[in-house]
């Protein structure tokens, strides 16, 4: 799978993120600010996942349909279980 700019820069913007978690722990900073960028970094991870399946799965109908390899209910039900064992 081609991974585009796009999904690049969002995990860029979630390392960045989890490093200012870390200083936050490390500038000892309120639990409250800590738990608040956690699930923050958390929603920014379920969402390129999200991007990442969806982009792959397209793209795995479209060869699929071409070589007749896979159906596209077996490729939408992986996709699925990816997203579920994600959560």
């Amino acid at each position: 799978m081609d991974y585009n700019d796009q999904i690049k820069n969002r995990v860029k913007r979630i390392e960045g993120q989890l490093r200012g978690i870390l200083r936050l722990m490390e500038e000892e900073k309120d639990c409250k600010d800590v738990i608040t960028q956690l699930s923050a970094a958390r929603t920014a991870i379920d969402r390129t996942i999200g991007v990442i399946v969806s982009s792959n799965l397209v793209e795995c109908v479209k060869k699929a349909e071409e070589t007749q390899e896979r159906s596209a209910e077996e490729l939408i039900k992986e996709a699925v279980d990816l997203l579920v064992k994600s959560r």
